[in-house]
């Protein structure tokens, strides 16, 4: 799966303002891991699976997260190039709801992120074989300090099997939580190769 921004649509700019004053409002308040993300996606065999996963960026042209490629979501993703997003913000009373296309980002960008992560964050991406079984926690340390030796007093590289993806929404939900349920429902959806706005019942 190569990147094919093309074929997306970019976000408003309106929209892409209204959702990041969320995301700093979250910060803010101090909730904890605010850019945190349940990302939905579809298996080869049509079953559904939810995780969490954190945001990473965020702009006209979609939201970026990073995991490694031989990963569940990673093999979904490669078979369904789509998939769902939740932010939740309890303490605010929000919600934003996401669904769209994805696509992986080129090498340049997962580069230019992979150097400013931490150095033991890097380390544990070279040491986990993620989502595979694994015998005891004993083979993950094991794993851990073998690559800690291995790049002793220079910088760990990215790993070939480990880089972002971009997620780009064709559909945003805002959901604002009100009194006796009467919640607000503000939909954009992209319809016709276009931006369209709707409000909908809680």
């Amino acid at each position: 799966m190569q990147p094919e921004s093309g074929l997306y649509v970019p976000v408003p700019e309106d929209v892409v303002a209204r959702f990041q004053v969320l995301l700093d409002e979250a910060a803010q308040t101090g909730i904890p891991e605010s850019s945190a993300m349940s990302l939905a996606t579809v298996s080869p065999a049509g079953q559904p699976s939810v995780r969490t996963v954190l945001l990473k960026s965020w702009s006209a042209h979609g939201i970026s997260f990073y995991t490694n490629r031989n990963s569940r979501k990673a093999q979904h993703l490669a078979s369904h190039p789509r998939a769902a997003i939740c932010f939740y913000w309890r303490p605010l009373w929000r919600q934003v709801l996401m669904e769209g296309g994805v696509e992986r980002q080129a090498d340049p960008e997962d580069d230019a992120y992979w150097e400013t992560r931490p150095r033991e964050h890097q380390l544990g991406a070279w040491s986990s074989k993620q989502s595979q079984p694994l015998p005891s926690r004993d083979v993950l340390e094991s794993e851990y300090r073998r690559y800690e030796q291995r790049f002793t007093d220079r910088p760990v590289p990215r790993p070939p099997f480990w880089g972002g993806f971009r997620f780009h929404p064709d559909l945003i939900e805002f959901w604002n939580g009100q009194a006796g349920r009467l919640h607000e429902r503000d939909r954009y959806s992209v319809v016709g190769g276009a931006w369209t706005h709707e409000l909908y019942f809680p």
